[in-house]
Parts: C-alpha cells; sequence; structure tokens
C-alpha cells in the first residue's frame, strides 16, 4: 500500500500512548521527599519526563552526590511501581494503533522508560504484537539524542524523511529534530502546550482521537 507521506511512526510511550505523567511526577516528587532532598515542583518533576532516568534524576535533585543516585532510583522505583498496575492508555489509543497497523504502518516507540519497563507495561497492555521495533533510554542515548530514532530507521529500513516522531515533551521533539526526521507533538502528557507549539512541529494534537484523524488524513 502505497502512502502520502510517511512508512514508520515512532511514539513515546509516557504521556503520549500511557496516561502515566502524573503518576511518574508524584513518584520523584516523592522519592526526593524520601531522601529529604528539596521536592521539584509539579512542572519541574513534569519537565523531565521523557528522560532517561539518571538524567531525570540529576535534573531534579541536582543537589544529590553522585554516590547516593542508587538510593534516590531505589526510592522512585518504588513509589512508581506501586502505582504501575493502576496505570492505562489514554482512551483510544489502542484503536489508533490498530487501525494504523492495519493499514500498513510500520510502527515503532522511543521510549525515556528502561528495557525492564518497557516490556512490562507492552505486557500489561498487551501491545507488543502492534510494534514493529523499540527502544529504550538504557540501551541506547537518551533523549534529545537522536540515537533511538536513527537505530529504529535502520532496523526497519526506513528513511529519516518517511518517518514521524510523535511525544508530549520538547525533548521528544527536538530528538526528532536532530535526528531529521518530522516532529508531531500531542498536548495532553507532560509539556504545557506553549513550549511544544514553539518548537514548530508539523502537527500538535489535543488528543488521541485529533491524532489519530491527523495521522490518517496525512500520513
Amino acid at each position: 500500500m502505497a502512502r502520502d507521506r510517511f512508512d514508520l511512526i515512532v511514539f513515546d510511550w509516557d504521556g503520549t500512548l500511557s496516561d502515566s505523567t502524573a503518576h511518574i511526577a508524584e513518584s520523584l516528587q516523592a522519592a526526593c521527599r524520601d531522601l529529604r532532598l528539596p521536592v521539584p515542583a509539579p512542572d519541574a518533576a513534569r519537565y523531565v519526563i521523557g528522560l532517561g532516568l539518571r538524567d531525570a534524576l540529576e535534573t531534579v535533585a541536582p543537589t544529590l552526590l553522585p554516590a547516593d543516585y542508587p538510593r534516590l532510583v531505589e526510592r522512585y522505583r518504588y513509589h512508581f511501581l506501586s502505582g504501575e498496575p493502576g496505570l492505562a492508555l489514554f482512551d483510544g489509543a489502542l484503536e489508533m494503533l490498530q487501525s494504523l497497523r492495519a493499514a500498513g504502518y510500520f510502527l515503532a516507540v522511543a521510549t525515556g522508560k528502561n528495557r525492564v519497563g518497557l516490556n512490562r507495561a507492552l505486557a500489561r497492555t498487551q501491545l507488543a504484537s502492534l510494534f514493529d521495533a523499540t527502544r529504550c533510554a538504557d540501551e541506547s542515548f537518551s533523549k534529545p539524542h537522536p540515537a533511538m530514532l536513527h537505530e529504529l530507521t535502520r532496523e526497519l529500513g526506513q528513511e529519516n524523511d518517511r518517518t514521524v516522531m510523535i511525544g508530549d515533551t520538547t525533548h521528544d521533539l527536538q530528538m526528532a529534530i536532530n535526528a531529521g526526521v518530522t516532529p508531531v507533538a500531542v498536548t495532553y502528557g507532560a509539556h504545557r502546550p506553549e513550549p511544544l507549539i514553539a518548537m514548530q512541529p508539523a502537527y500538535c494534537a489535543t488528543s488521541i482521537a485529533e491524532l489519530s484523524d491527523w495521522l490518517h488524513a496525512n500520513a
């Protein structure tokens, strides 16, 4: 099936497909509280979502000694995992992915999660079979480095100019720009609309329904 513009559609996970940003931010705040560190404000905690965990923690807790980061990681994972079973996909995300798959697009994930965390999320949501490839921050460079997207395009034999990256953070959009692929933003996740719009993505969706409609009409 010939497509007008794209062959490969890459999604971020948290805040783009999974309604998890509030829980991640609260887990980061709780981990800092456990270690009696300054607790980041909600916007600051949400800003680092999408980065690899170490980069995120270094940003929210810059005064912590490097030797103490494993303790902060452990406390973050404790709080995150305690609420993870209650996390769900955004309404319409499953149907959107199924319709794109049926239309013949290659689908992939590029996420700041680690491999264990993404595999657990894919198993919980039963989405693994819908994706042709996935990349995580612990097996590549963290966003906004372009490596994850370059690795995905090479693995799937796709061209950068026929690839779109969809995400809810400026980290996602900057990664797309750095990789030479088309950035598309969603405004229902971690970052506020204004900085996303300022990066001039090809489209800015306010809901899964809008994103799905745009992809089917323009991809």
